[in-house]
């Protein structure tokens, strides 16, 4: 349990950084849901999944200026947040569920460190 599975890159100019990555480490780009928003391909078929979006605020006021990693969980993400206020954490952002992919939350650890936790739905072959 516990494993990063997702990582997100975060641009005020989304097809400047998009051209940035694709220069610089041969990463390939597919749109995916909303406008300005893409998946990333890096050649590593088993490491991490990334995608490229424009620049939010997960806590508000606090423009996110990372990566953005998300933690996939085999268990209900209303456990880990459980686990996340119990040990000194926040939550962020309560559950939500992204059809087709899985439950998501956004937790704050002590240290003040930003992250997700996913419940990833099993994929069809």
């Amino acid at each position: 349990m516990g494993n990063v599975r997702h990582f997100a890159i975060n641009a005020d100019d989304v097809p400047r950084a998009r051209a940035f990555y694709e220069r610089v480490f041969g990463w390939t780009f597919e749109p995916w849901g909303p406008p300005g928003f893409f998946m990333i391909s890096t050649g590593d078929t088993a490491g991490p999944l990334g995608s490229l979006q424009g620049r939010r605020e997960l806590v508000p006021g606090l423009r996110t200026n990372a990566f953005e990693c998300t933690i996939s969980v085999s268990d209900d993400v209303d456990a880990v947040a459980a686990a996340v206020k119990a040990n000194g954490g926040r939550i962020l952002m309560e559950k939500a569920t992204i059809p087709g992919v899985g439950d998501l939350i956004w937790f704050e650890d002590p240290e003040g460190n930003v992250a997700g936790a996913m419940r990833y739905e099993a994929r069809r072959a």
